[in-house]
């Protein structure tokens, strides 16, 4: 009943993952201002993410605003952005793999057992190894899974810092991470368990993907991916 007052200029993050109504909610704020809009298509994890910066500028009411692609990346090593490359034309079409500014390519691996038991076994190795380097280790599975990781991490003697309960604490360098709190986090060395189980616990192909495309690209310097049951098809990496 009552028109929004439009600002001069408004700064819009983690644009992707805004629905059509939200975009609009934004545009109605900014109709005779400017709007910087920043964010990746590919790590988009709601499932009204928008499909492209063209259908989100034309809900915002900017289909004329220049779109600079930023493909340039400081955080995520070349050897991580490799494995994790395969999901962009599933996830994002037409868009890039980014690339790595820094001179150290880092490291990744996957590692393919033949069930749970020797699954386990493979992630208690990656953590000890991850721990006998500097920095932080965390440890990425599906939401589902997060009680029995935690057990087989606690009696194996070591003592993880589950997020989403428990406060930060300085004295942990070990997290267990839920698939979806991963988003936004950096560990300088990441082990993640079953991609399969954290694709499927969303409720489509692409969400999936997208938050797989997230959690494997967490690692600012190794990342371990450990699995016994068949990777995603939209995921082609050969095992150790």
């Amino acid at each position: 009943l009552q028109r929004t007052p439009s600002l001069g200029h408004v700064v819009l993050d983690e644009a992707q993952d805004l629905s059509p109504m939200q975009l609009r909610s934004v545009g109605r704020r900014c109709s005779t201002g400017s709007v910087t809009v920043l964010g990746d298509i590919a790590q988009g994890t709601t499932p009204w993410a928008t499909p492209s910066w063209e259908v989100a500028l034309g809900h915002l009411g900017k289909g004329e605003a220049h779109v600079e692609v930023l493909d340039r990346g400081f955080r995520v090593p070349t050897a991580v952005i490799a494995l994790a490359a395969p999901l962009l034309p599933h996830i994002a079409p037409g868009l890039g793999p980014p690339v790595s500014v820094r001179d150290d390519p880092g490291s990744a691996e996957v590692v393919a057992v033949a069930d749970a038991g020797a699954r386990d076994v493979e992630l208690l190795l990656a953590v000890r190894q991850a721990l006998g380097r500097d920095g932080s280790v965390g440890v990425i599975v599906a939401d589902a899974s997060v009680a029995q990781t935690a057990l087989t991490l606690t009696d194996a003697g070591l003592d993880p810092l589950v997020l989403g309960q428990a406060h930060e604490d300085a004295e942990h360098r070990l997290h267990l991470v839920p698939a979806t709190l991963a988003k936004g986090l950096e560990f300088d060395r990441v082990v993640l368990v079953e991609p399969a189980d954290l694709a499927d616990a969303e409720p489509d192909e692409r969400t999936g993907l997208r938050r797989l495309y997230v959690c494997l690209t967490r690692a600012v310097s190794a990342l371990t991916v450990v699995h016994a049951r068949a990777l995603p098809t939209a995921l082609h990496h050969s095992p150790r």
